[in-house]
C-alpha cells in the first residue's frame, strides 16, 4: 500500500460498527494498520465483530455508545482514549432509516431519526474534536451522509433532511476546526447492499431504482473503502469540507 494512505500507528472509532456499512469499515481501517475501536449500542455484536478482526495486525476494541446521549459519547471516549492513547480517526457512520409519508410522520418518529442522523454525529464530532484540539494532534472527522441529502424522493423527509443538513455541518466544522488541524469530510454513499436493506432492493421496487443508476448496478460496502481511506489518512492531508459521492452515478441520472 502506497506510504500517504497508510493507517499505521492511528487509533480511529467508527461508531454504528455493529453491523452493516459501518462494521465493513472497521475491517477496512484495521486492514490498512489503524488500531480500531468499535462502538455502538448492540454489544453482542460488538464482540462478534471484535472477535473476528482478531487476525488483523491492529489493536481491535469496542465500547458501548449511543450517539444520541452525551454522557455515552463522553463514557465511549475516555475509554478508547484509556486504552489506545488518542482518537486520531472518527467515522460517524451511526444512524437509522425511515419509510412513511411525511403527512403522517409523528413528531416522534421524526425527531428520533434527526436526533440520532444529526444530532448524534454532531455530538459525537464536537466530542472527539475537544481530545484532537486538546493535545494539538489534530485529526479526520468522515461524517457519513447520503445522496438522498441531495435529491428528493418520497417517503424519507426526516432521513433527507438529516442527511442534507450532515453536509452543511461537516462545512460549518471543517471551517471551524481547521485552525486545530481538524479536517471534517463527509461520504455520500448511494445505495449500498447491506443486510438491513436487501429484502427491499431485491424487491420490484428496488429493480426499478437499479434501473436509474448509470452502471446498472448497487453499491458494496467495498466500494466505499477508497474514499474511507483516502479522508482517514494524510493521503487528503490538504482536503476538507468535502464530500465524496459514491453512487454509480445515481445523482447525474436524476438531474
Amino acid at each position: 500500500m502506497n506510504s500517504i494512505f497508510d493507517l499505521n500507528g492511528k487509533t480511529a472509532l467508527v461508531t454504528g460498527a455493529s453491523s452493516g456499512i459501518g462494521s465493513h469499515f472497521a475491517g477496512t481501517l484495521a486492514d490498512a494498520g489503524a488500531n480500531v475501536v468499535l462502538a455502538a449500542r448492540r454489544t453482542r455484536h460488538l464482540k462478534k465483530r471484535a472477535s473476528e478482526l482478531k487476525h488483523a495486525q491492529s489493536e481491535i476494541s469496542w465500547v458501548k455508545l449511543d450517539v444520541t446521549k452525551r454522557s455515552s459519547i463522553k463514557t465511549a471516549f475516555s475509554n478508547a482514549i484509556a486504552r489506545h492513547g488518542r482518537v486520531d480517526i472518527v467515522v460517524n457512520n451511526a444512524g437509522i432509516g425511515f419509510q412513511g409519508n411525511a403527512l403522517d410522520i409523528s413528531a416522534a418518529a421524526w425527531n428520533e431519526v434527526v436526533d440520532t442522523n444529526l444530532n448524534g454525529a454532531w455530538l459525537v464530532a464536537q466530542q472527539a474534536a475537544r481530545h484532537m484540539s486538546a493535545d494539538t494532534g489534530g485529526g479526520s472527522i468522515i461524517n457519513i451522509a447520503s445522496i438522498l441529502g441531495r435529491r428528493v424522493m418520497g417517503g424519507v423527509a426526516p432521513y433527507a433532511v438529516a442527511k442534507a443538513a450532515l453536509e452543511h455541518l461537516t462545512r460549518v466544522l471543517a471551517y471551524e476546526w481547521a485552525r486545530h488541524s481538524i479536517r471534517v469530510n463527509a461520504i455520500a454513499p448511494g445505495y449500498i447492499v447491506t443486510d438491513m436493506n436487501r429484502a427491499y432492493l431485491e424487491s420490484p421496487m428496488g429493480e426499478k431504482a437499479r434501473a436509474k443508476i448509470p452502471q446498472k448496478r448497487f453499491g458494496r460496502p467495498a466500494d466505499l473503502d477508497g474514499a474511507l481511506l483516502l479522508l482517514a489518512s494524510d493521503a487528503s492531508s490538504y482536503m476538507t469540507g468535502s464530500t465524496i459521492v459514491a453512487d454509480g452515478g445515481h445523482l447525474q441520472s436524476s438531474m
